[in-house]
């Protein structure tokens, strides 16, 4: 038996825990939603401020150039590249992770035309984060020449799918709504044995789980910064392109951000010899700077020191359940095993989104995602052993005593 004694002594030996008082979560609230929104940063207001009244009130346009606003895009790339092995200048910081991946799916595909025009299958999970269909579809209907969308079912699928007439795989790293991981590494070596290439959505990994997109021999890669990296409500997206191929191609959304000399301001364009090329127009600098309060705080510890907590963490939640609340019609399906779970937490009921609902009421925050699926974001940096033997108890009363059944649990916002 797991007792919250046993918890409290987890948390006097864990060497991070001194990083929850970085970030300010409200008095009362366990925090479970990081795979949708971070926690917010105590520096946060301090670099906004320093933005907004300095920066922007009195040094006015001279920050372009005194505060660094032209090269904050490769400049926080860089520091994120820190956490997905990516060289210097491989990483930007920009606009959204549905824009960077129409732009990377465009050059990939040109890429691939260069090579063999008969390639026409785009392959993706058809569990993937609907936006990444989404944009498939709508850039194969934009360019129009017979490129097909096939999706796979379970990522067993993959190896019997793919062949000599695949041009592009784009593959969620971690499934966002049951926390599977991939095999990096292996799925790069299987994909490039067929002569495709592949577009990693590292939403739910970045910040999350060890990514070494380099030692993987990856190719491509998108990612939010709001999630995990905790850089604020509709933070700017990442992007990443190995080094072999950034001016393999100019990608189609050329503003003039990514221009070689975008102060000439010629009639024509001309790319960025460089990761820069993958920039559109003009960034949103407040923003955006935000999200450096969050990446300073990853770049106080390693990924891997993450990874053995967030492991921890997530497999004290799993047993937890089960000590607590079997019975109860609760259905995990997030992976058990440690190479294939990424840093949350899945469970399926009948009435998963009222008994969410529920818990938000008592002052435990996860989400809820179709079909039937209660989820729970695990984040190291601020959750402690003891926030999770509480969260359970708190699902352990509303299964008990059914809350989820009150009325005002069953009415849908439009965010659920």
């Amino acid at each position: 038996m797991i007792t919250l004694e046993q918890c409290q002594q987890w948390d006097a030996a864990d060497i991070l825990a001194p990083l929850k008082n970085q970030f300010e979560l409200p008095q009362g609230v366990i925090y479970l939603d990081g795979n949708s929104l971070g926690a917010k940063p105590r520096k946060a207001a301090e670099n906004a401020q320093a933005v907004i009244n300095q920066q922007w009130g009195t040094d006015l346009i001279n920050s372009w150039n005194k505060a660094g606003w032209w090269d904050l895009p490769v400049r926080l790339g860089n520091k994120v590249g820190q956490l997905i092995g990516a060289q210097e200048n491989e990483t930007v910081v920009t606009d959204t992770t549905s824009l960077n991946l129409f732009k990377i799916l465009a050059t990939a595909i040109h890429i691939q035309q260069n090579n063999d025009n008969n390639r026409k299958i785009i392959i993706a999970e058809r569990d993937s984060f609907p936006t990444d269909i989404y944009m498939i579809e709508g850039f194969m209907a934009l360019i129009n020449q017979g490129y097909q969308l096939h999706l796979i079912d379970t990522p067993a699928d993959l190896p019997a799918r793919i062949n000599e007439n695949t041009t592009v795989v784009v593959l969620s790293h971690v499934n966002y709504r049951t926390g599977y991981l991939h095999d990096m590494e292996e799925i790069n070596a299987l994909v490039h044995s067929h002569g495709a290439l592949l577009i990693w959505d590292l939403c739910h990994s970045i910040g999350a789980v060890p990514i070494d997109l380099n030692a993987s021999n990856s190719d491509f890669a998108i990612g939010c910064t709001y999630k995990y990296l905790n850089g604020g409500p509709g933070a700017p997206a990442m992007l990443w392109v190995n080094e072999r191929y950034q001016t393999a191609f100019s990608q189609p959304l050329s503003g003039w951000w990514g221009h070689a000399r975008p102060f000439d301001m010629a009639e024509s364009y001309t790319p960025a010899d460089n990761i820069r090329r993958y920039l559109c127009g003009t960034q949103p600098i407040v923003s955006m700077s935000l999200i450096e309060s969050g990446v300073d705080i990853f770049l106080q510890t390693d990924m891997q020191s993450l990874r053995h907590k967030s492991l921890q963490l997530t497999d004290l939640l799993i047993a937890l359940t089960e000590q607590e609340c079997a019975g109860h019609n609760l259905t995990l399906i997030t992976p058990r095993e440690y190479a294939h779970r990424g840093s949350h937490v899945s469970l399926r009921h009948p009435h998963g989104y009222a008994i969410v609902q529920a818990l938000i009421a008592r002052g435990v925050i996860g989400d809820y995602r179709e079909p039937e699926v209660i989820r729970l974001g695990v984040t190291p940096l601020y959750l402690s052993y003891t926030d999770i033997w509480h969260a359970v108890q708190h699902l352990k009363q509303v299964l008990i005593n059914e809350e989820w059944a009150q009325p005002q649990f069953h009415t849908r916002g439009q965010v659920t």
